[in-house]
C-alpha cells in the first residue's frame, strides 16, 4: 500500500524524496495513512476542489478491495 502511494504522490510533486507516510491501525481491518508533503506540492496533491486527493483514494480503495481492510487516506503538509 505504501509503495502505491509513494509511487501515485510522488507522479505528482516535484519533490518526491520528500514524502511522508505514516499508517495507525484503528481495528484488524481498518488503517489511516496520513501522507504528508512539502507545503509547496501540497496543492497538487490534494487538486481543485478535491479531486486529486479523491482519484488517489479511489486508487488505494480500487488496490484493497478483495484484501478486505479499509484503508484512509488523509493529506497533510509535512513538517519542517
Amino acid at each position: 500500500m505504501e509503495e502505491l502511494l509513494k509511487f501515485v504522490v510522488g507522479s505528482l510533486i516535484d519533490q518526491p524524496d520528500q514524502i511522508e507516510l505514516e499508517t495507525k491501525a484503528e481495528s484488524d481491518s481498518v488503517f489511516v495513512v496520513f501522507v504528508r508533503v512539502p507545503k509547496e506540492d501540497l496543492g497538487k496533491v490534494i487538486g481543485k476542489n478535491g479531486k486529486v486527493a479523491d482519484s488517489i483514494r479511489t486508487i488505494v480503495r480500487s488496490a484493497t478491495a478483495q484484501s478486505g481492510k479499509k484503508y484512509i487516506i488523509k493529506f497533510g503538509e509535512k513538517e519542517a
